[in-house]
């Protein structure tokens, strides 16, 4: 029996192409995005469960109360490593990282530049990285070794055996290779190609000793593995309070510490009131429920198709049941049509998903393929085309099997009411969601634009950055004037800092007019040399600028103006605060407040006080009359000179500030993607409904035309009905979407307020797509000849 379903499924196929194609390809375009954003959620829910043990990983997470406010950040102090290892029951394992740089890798005339990180000695027993060569015990012992990656040990050493050579590390250290790893993959959080002791860098870092018994020196993030059987709630009642305990200074800001498992560190980044609120688990739900409402526009095209056809298959229906066919056995032959569409859908869907992955791969950043070789895969394939051929084809099975046999062959077969209004519920959902999707994406753009068009406080434009290592440190001097001297160069100054960052944090514990309930307050830290706020473009409003003789403004700093706010000081110039918590220095300017963080949030408070060490960045702005093309070459010759260990690497400013939007940029592109899907899914659909209705209207048309009518009026004839529906589709989209935008927009400082006019674009848009569609099958059945249509009768 079932083998005759097909066979009437297959003739049926053949014998309505236009029908069965507009079906095929608006259900295969519908699984293949929802199948696609399914690989995608599936891979960004994975980040860090590859590692074992993951679910005993976790992470110290630092809360603090300022002005009836919780922030919540990662960086901790390095006493704290002490007590979880020695006072608190339960942990197995600690251990530091520092936030991971890049440094130079050198094996003879061989020399790299990549990511790594300072780690303590238990960091592989805790993050389980696979390790191919070495024990996780001992790798990390010795202050002078270092672990690779599979592929950083290839570029070093090609086919040699890498175990026990040794590695210059930025051209000053000497490192003997204790271990392999295998090279990191794409769903873990923290990316590197190697390994170092965190002892290391205690014994090349003066500032890391002393921070080893200071509490209010926050600079690097911690790590727990904890003992089996042993969880989140059991530990985080012996750590909350150990701030406060253990310094005083803290307690008026109520400190607190909390765990956040491996499971949870890409998707849920950002907290409220020390609680985790959202991050990118919000794209994700957000793309997962897109996928599904595309799914569902497939869906709602098939029942709409296929009840729409109701009248042809009517008479079908009634011969059947009148020679003994039950409404059970036209409802499996129905689904068995749905089926076999459905298969033919999924099949195209899973071809339109491998052709297109590669490019998606590339827009997303991600590594997503397609698990042809895992049952699991193929189980859940199973079920979701049964799932989708179930959805798609109900309605049509359990609508057409229920026709009344005697009504239909006597002719009686009459448009039913609850058929066209189901039909026109169905479009008025479909296009809702469209509708709805289109807004979202605008709203999302104009987030985007908003923020871009915020004043940075500095000259983005041909300020190039470089990182230092210890040979241009020492050589800065030289460099400098090489590149001045050179005419390529306008302005140089050395930063601990990036113009697009901020590496260090500090407090201010004691200044003019402080409230006695306030300890300290915790600010971003630059220290710049005197050509700093000229290279970057930034503008003293009080003040002065550092002296050309540094020495002479040994105890000088300089405040940015969200500095002075929040220090409340009305007259700041000549003004003493105490900086980290051991020096006395005198404000002598307050500088124009820069973006070096996130454009997203507000400045953060900075000070900035003259360099005297060494620092991580060399800016450099290029002339204006310099090509950046031409320039390079000859700016590579100059590093070279002073640099040897390390390849050329520098980036512009202005394409460090742009991946700031990185993320937000990949939601509107995605966004707009799935919007496009969506209406092209809905518009099949309604031109499939478009093309039946002039078809069932064949005759009523070519007697209008006789009587006179014109192209207009028929057009408006078969588009009014479309037109009023996607009106109303409109009216109910707008609602929906200022919903969902309104809670999305809350967590930006910066944020645009929702105009009507992004409401009546996208309804707009979306009438004049609707008008597109329908006007080819309204214009083709306008020009007509009424004979062809009329003469059968």
């Amino acid at each position: 029996m079932f083998r005759n379903y097909i066979k009437i499924a297959l003739r049926g196929l053949v014998k309505h192409r236009a029908y069965s194609f507009i079906n095929i390809l608006g259900l295969a375009t519908g699984m293949a995005v929802t199948l696609l954003i399914g690989l995608w959620v599936y891979h960004e829910a994975s980040y860090d469960r590859f590692l074992p043990d993951y679910e005993q990983v976790y992470q110290i997470k630092r809360h603090y109360t300022i002005e009836g406010e919780t922030h919540t950040i990662e960086a901790i102090a390095l006493p704290l490593v002490e007590i979880m290892e020695n006072d608190i029951p339960g942990i197995a394992h600690v251990a530091l990282s520092d936030w991971g740089n890049a440094h130079s890798l050198m094996v003879g005339e061989t020399k790299l530049s990549s990511q790594g990180y300072f780690v303590g000695e238990d960091f592989l027993q805790i993050l389980k990285y696979p390790l191919l060569r070495g024990e996780p015990a001992t790798v990390l012992n010795d202050p002078n070794s270092i672990v690779l990656t599979e592929q950083t040990a290839t570029a070093l050493f090609g086919d040699a055996d890498p175990m026990g050579q040794a590695v210059k590390l930025d051209n000053s250290q000497e490192l003997t290779v204790s271990g392999i790893l295998r090279d990191v993959p794409g769903n873990s959080t923290m990316q590197f190609s190697y390994l170092l002791p965190f002892s290391l860098l205690e014994n090349i870092s003066p500032y890391v000793r002393e921070a080893r018994n200071e509490w209010l020196v926050n600079s690097f993030m911690l790590y727990l593995g904890l003992a089996p059987g042993v969880d989140q709630e059991q530990i985080t009642p012996l750590i909350e309070n150990i701030l406060a305990e253990k310094s005083p200074d803290l307690k008026p800001y109520d400190p607190r510490l909390s765990l956040q498992p491996a499971a949870d560190w890409h998707l849920y980044g950002r907290y409220e009131n020390g609680r985790p609120a959202g991050g990118y688990i919000e794209y994700v739900r957000l793309f997962g429920i897109i996928g599904l409402l595309v799914l569902i526009i497939a869906c709602i095209n098939f029942m709409n198709l296929a009840t729409a056809r109701s009248e042809k298959r009517a008479k079908e229906v009634g011969v059947r049941k009148a020679i003994g066919s039950k409404r059970k056995h036209l409802i499996v032959q129905f689904l068995s049509e749905s089926l076999l569409l459905t298969t033919v859908s999924f099949a195209l869907g899973i071809l339109l998903v491998y052709l297109v992955l590669e490019p998606f791969n590339q827009l997303v950043g991600s590594e997503i393929r397609i698990p042809f070789d895992q049952p699991l895969f193929w189980l859940l394939m199973v079920a979701y085309l049964l799932l989708t051929a179930l959805l798609a084809g109900s309605r049509p099975a359990f609508y057409l099997s229920s026709f009344n046999a005697v009504r239909v062959l006597k002719g009686g077969m009459q448009k039913q009411r609850s058929a066209v209004w189901g039909r026109k519920a169905l479009v008025l959902i479909q296009f809702s969601c469209s509708i709805a999707l289109i807004i979202s994406t605008l709203i999302i753009y104009q987030q985007i634009r908003h923020v871009q068009d915020r004043p940075t406080g500095y000259l983005r434009d041909r300020l190039m950055m470089s990182e230092m290592s210890e040979d241009l440190n020492r050589n800065y001097e030289a460099i400098k004037a090489d590149l001045l001297g050179s005419g390529l160069v306008e302005q140089v100054a050395k930063a601990s800092g990036s113009a697009s960052e901020i590496n260090f944090f500090t407090i201010i514990s004691n200044w003019p007019g402080r409230n006695p309930d306030r300890a300290h307050l915790e600010i971003g830290a630059v220290r710049a040399s005197e050509t700093y706020f000229k290279t970057m473009g930034m503008e003293i409003i009080a003040g002065r600028d550092f002296k050309s003789n540094l020495e002479a403004d040994s105890h000088s700093v300089i405040l940015n103006e969200a500095a002075i706010r929040q220090l409340q000081l009305d007259d700041p110039i000549g003004q003493t605060i105490n900086w980290n918590r051991n020096q006395n220095v005198t404000i002598v300017g307050v500088v124009k407040d820069a973006i070096l963080l996130s454009p997203f949030t507000p400045v953060h408070p900075t000070l900035f006080a003259p360099s005297f060490n060494h620092e991580s960045s060399i800016l450099y702005r290029l002339s204006p009359n310099v090509s950046p093309r031409e320039a390079i070459p000859q700016l590579a010759e100059i590093f070279d000179r002073y640099n040897p260990a390390f390849p050329y690497e520098y980036q512009f400013a202005d394409e460090a500030y742009a991946r700031k939007f990185q993320l937000e940029l990949l939601v509107g592109k995605l966004a707009g993607l799935f919007a496009g899907l969506a209406i092209f899914v809905s518009c099949l659909g309604l031109f499939g409904l478009a093309a039946f209705m002039a078809e069932q209207r064949r005759k009523e048309i070519g007697i209008r035309k006789v009587l006179g009518a014109t192209l207009m009026q028929i057009w408006l004839l078969l588009s009014r009905e479309f037109l009023l529906l996607v009106l109303i589709s409109c009216v109910l989209a707008t609602p929906l979407a200022l919903y969902f935008l309104q809670d999305w927009l809350l967590q930006y400082d910066y944020r645009i307020s929702i105009s009507p006019l992004t409401f009546v674009l996208a309804g707009l848009l979306a009438l004049i797509i609707t008008v597109i569609t329908i006007s080819f099958q309204a214009i083709r059945a306008g020009t007509a000849r009424p004979v062809d249509s009329l003469r059968s009768e």
